[in-house]
């Protein structure tokens, strides 16, 4: 065998035999405990994957490889997820039908991974746009049709102008479509919804007992954004600002034109004092009624200020860091606690689709108010203030102290106001304490071509109809012209052929024409692959009962609330259905880190608009060395093939080798921090993996392939002692690392491993005891099985070199001998009074008697206890010990 890592001469050869004997193919050991490892559904809507994408796939397949080792019945598949919008919008740019390229992509992204060596089980694989999975997430939808969680309403939605489509919030940066680049317009149209808002606080509160970043878990719990609080009702004043228009003590607007009135909720109810203006949203529906009541300069404002607002997404709108603008609508309202008018001002920073569209404004204790009043001459008073009377800076937004400037209620603590203030407007009937959520109900429909038909008959009588379970899937017709009409309707609407159809009845009806978006595919894929054969079901009670939930889930952190949360809320959709028996459907998230390159900008030059984020104009390396200097800047940057930066698969193992580029990978950096791609480091593990070809190959004349069978009887000499050591610690490690995504720390704890076993070789290869041939054996077999993991070819290759016979994936993971995994000595901080004095190495089996006699007896510990009494001694066993003195 080769004495260094030729991965040309092998490497291919060992994909071929797992190939042919189906090594990944899914076990069903009933005795067996089951770990379900998968990978997001990935997009197949570019010509192939760079090592970017790997850099998550990779570590997932560690993972998996060892659990198969360790005994476990493994489900490691993948899929494609190749509806929507990016699969759609590259077909259109390359001229091409989605259907025929989807099949080509996948083609090429299925032969890259298995190119690094990815150990999927092909044979469970699937597209999203399958007839026999989009029939499946037909029935799901029709299952929340009848549930009353799928519905269809008119609303203002965010239309993207250039790809001619509704888009989701989460799809909006800066205003513009994500993907397009597009201004966003705001339409209103007929759209489907999932009533995903009923299931709020579940979603909250099932977050505890998930094992996920606690960084996606603060995003879905702020996405959702709980908040308690009073929703109240603020009546509309007819005339000016200091007419008498009450009655008694109950402030009943006396408004000959009719009660007009709307409604706020707020989570400071014991600041309403303070109100001094309220907002409308630019959508609100109460506008128009309030300008049949003003003059027609402010009707004049109010109409050009609403035109300017419908360019905004909300996501902008809501931007903590834009400067406030506003129109006064030349109305005012009426405080309910104290009858004062306040303006009613027009505002894009209030939001028609989040709670009532409508705020009372305090900005003597809120910023936004704050800021607007100061901008627009706004009077701004104090109504809360600390409980000792101090003078504050405004605005005050604590919620401790004390009420000032609220009549009855001056001198009573914030917490004793908020339920006070609420049971008086509970009382009065013009408001109720409640719950309130930011969330809202999720669009799903699309007017798009590629996408999953929803399976709704729409009635010459107005009604709808889910479509007859045995008539699923409705399938999307094969057409040509697929691209969108760009009146706002689907494509699918002109297609007669389509649309026309006959209700259950047997009357003509007709199809809904939209399409869901991308995200109801991947809120179940998960489930599928648990049985994807299966033609009578989506899945089988006993397979999802086994598989469910996915052990450990592995992608971006840019879906922290749209996938993420959609998954689950149609988990316990089917939770509640009694479809599945789990409630979340991932125990364990993992978000990998970017992988960046080097990569060449140019300054914008006038006129030319810079992509979301960017300081520049990508330019190839050609093209930058063409360039005036000072016009060329690099930066590190995601690779894309929009930038030009993409190393491929192809490239990197074609240059170092796919084990080379798996450890490289696995190695250059903690799993979830951004690499920045390095040549130099793939070489590095070039060198690596010689050196352990190198030392197995020098073993061979020392090796005992029964070492196994004379090991337990050995006593051993010192170095023997030392190398098992060693090795049993390796294990311990290595399996510790790969459970906690530690990737980086386990490849190091191989290469430690190697170093020490070389140097060992080194200095009693000449004259080597029984001892050491045997414990060598064991380390050598041990090393190329920790290796399998990270580098299956060249474990399979070593394994195979040393006389073993079949694949490391079947073989057992090393288990380690806590006896011999333990450090033979301890390194222990000794404390006087707290305070470091001195450190002392003692053996690792110490009681804590000889730990305190030998601290006591060390020349600095006694110097700081001389003249002292010893009051109390602390011993943390192997890390500390100190005394307490006086």
């Amino acid at each position: 065998m080769a004495e260094r890592y030729e991965p040309a001469n092998f490497e291919a050869a060992w994909r071929k035999r797992w190939k042919d004997a189906d090594l990944f193919k899914t076990r069903n050991d009933p005795d067996a405990e089951k770990f379900y490892g998968m990978d997001f559904f990935p997009y197949p809507s570019g010509a192939g994957l760079s090592v970017g994408h790997c850099r998550n796939y990779v570590p997932t397949d560690v993972i998996c490889r060892m659990k198969l080792m360790q005994g476990y019945n493994v489900l490691h598949p993948m899929g494609f997820d190749a509806f929507g919008l990016p699969a759609e919008n590259e077909a259109i740019k390359t001229k091409t039908h989605p259907e025929p390229m989807i099949e080509k992509y996948a083609a090429t992204y299925r032969r890259q991974m298995d190119l690094v060596g990815v150990s999927y089980d092909w044979s469970r694989s699937f597209s999203s746009s399958d007839k026999d999975f989009y029939r499946w997430t037909q029935w799901i939808f029709e299952l929340m049709f009848k549930r009353g969680l799928a519905y269809r309403s008119l609303a203002a939605v965010n239309w993207d102008p250039v790809d001619k489509t509704v888009l989701a919030d989460e799809e909006i940066v800066g205003g513009r479509a994500e993907r397009s680049g597009a201004l966003v317009e705001k339409k209103y149209i007929p759209q489907w919804f999932f009533k995903i808002t009923d299931y709020a606080q579940r979603l909250i509160d099932d977050l505890d007992e998930l094992d996920w970043p606690e960084g996606i878990k603060s995003q879905q719990r702020n996405w959702i954004g709980r908040s308690e609080g009073v929703q109240f009702s603020i009546k509309v004043a007819s005339t000016a600002p200091n007419a008498a228009l009450y009655e008694d003590d109950d402030f009943v607007v006396a408004n000959p034109r009719g009660s007009l009135a709307f409604e706020v909720f707020t989570t400071r109810i014991d600041t309403v004092f303070g109100m001094t203006f309220c907002v409308l949203a630019p959508e609100h529906p109460l506008i128009e009624k309030l300008l049949k009541m003003v003059d027609q300069k402010h009707v004049d404002e109010v109409h050009e200020y609403q035109l300017r607002a419908k360019t905004l997404s909300d996501i902008d709108r809501m931007a903590t860091n834009r400067e406030k603008t506003g129109v006064f609508s030349g109305a005012y309202a009426v405080n309910p606690v104290n009858g004062k008018h306040v303006p009613i001002w027009i505002a894009d920073y209030v939001l028609a689709t989040y709670g009532t569209g409508a705020i009372m404004a305090v900005p003597g204790h809120d910023e936004r108010d704050f800021e607007f009043a100061q901008k627009f001459g706004l009077d701004v008073i104090q109504v809360i203030g600390p409980s000792d009377g101090s003078e504050v800076k405004l605005p005050f937004v604590t919620k401790d102290g004390v009420l000032v400037n609220s009549g009855e209620y001056d001198g009573v603590s914030v917490g004793e106001a908020m339920p006070a203030l609420g049971i008086w407007m509970e009382g009065l009937g013009v408001g109720q304490r409640k719950i309130q959520y930011r969330l809202r109900d999720w669009l799903i429909s699309r007017q798009r071509y590629w996408g999953c038909p929803i399976p709704i008959i729409h009635t010459k009588e107005g009604e709808m109809q889910a479509v007859p379970l045995d008539c699923l899937p409705v399938e999307l017709p094969m057409v040509e012209d697929y691209e969108p009409s760009g009146d706002g309707s689907s494509p699918l609407a002109h297609i007669p052929e389509f649309v026309n159809t006959t209700d259950l009845d047997g009357r003509l009806g007709r199809r809904e024409t939209d399409t869901m978006g991308g995200f109801a595919c991947s809120s179940w894929y998960f489930l599928r692959f648990c049985d994807p054969h299966n033609d009578k079901e989506a899945w089988s009670a006993d397979a999802a009962k086994y598989w469910m939930p996915v052990d450990c889930y592995v992608g971006g952190a840019e879906h922290a609330v749209m996938h993420l949360l959609y998954a689950r809320f149609w988990t316990k959709v089917l939770y509640d259905a009694g479809l599945v028996t789990v409630k979340e459907p991932f125990t364990r998230l993992e978000n990998q880190g970017q992988v960046l390159a080097l990569t060449p900008y140019r300054l914008p030059r006038e006129g030319e608009r810079l992509d979301l984020g960017e300081e520049g104009i990508v330019v190839s390396f050609k093209e930058a060395a063409k360039l005036p200097e000072e016009e060329v800047f690099h930066r590190w940057a995601r690779m894309s093939k929009s930038k030009g930066n993409v190393v491929t698969p192809e490239e990197a193992v074609g240059s170092y080798g796919a084990d080379a580029l798996r450890m490289y990978l696995l190695f250059v950096a903690p799993f979830n921090a951004d690499v920045q791609w390095s040549n130099e480091g793939m070489q590095g593990q070039v060198r690596f993996l010689s050196k352990v070809f190198k030392l197995v190959e020098e073993s061979k004349p020392l090796y005992y392939e029964a070492w196994r069978d004379y090991i337990a009887f050995e006593s051993g000499d010192d170095v023997g002692r030392d190398i098992r050591r060693r090795t049993h610690k390796t294990i311990r490690k290595a399996g510790a690392d790969i459970d906690r995504f530690a990737f980086n720390t386990y490849v190091s704890s191989l290469m430690i491993f190697v170093n020490d076993l070389v140097d060992l070789l080194q200095k009693h290869r000449s004259s080597p005891s029984r001892s050491f041939a045997l414990c060598l054996s064991e380390a050598i077999d041990t090393l190329i099985l920790l290796l399998g993991p990270a580098a299956p070819h060249s474990s399979d290759e070593l394994w195979n070199d040393i006389g073993k016979s079949g694949f490391t994936a079947n073989e057992a993971w090393p288990t380690f001998i806590p006896e011999l995994a333990v450090d033979d000595t301890v390194t222990v901080a000794v404390q006087v009074n707290g305070k470091l004095r001195d450190t002392l190495e003692m053996d690792a089996t110490a009681s804590n008697g000889d730990l305190e006699a030998a601290a006591k007896a060390l020349p600095k510990v006694a110097a700081h206890l001389e003249g002292k009494t010893i009051r109390k001694v602390i011993v943390v066993p192997k890390k500390l010990v100190n005394f307490v003195a006086s």
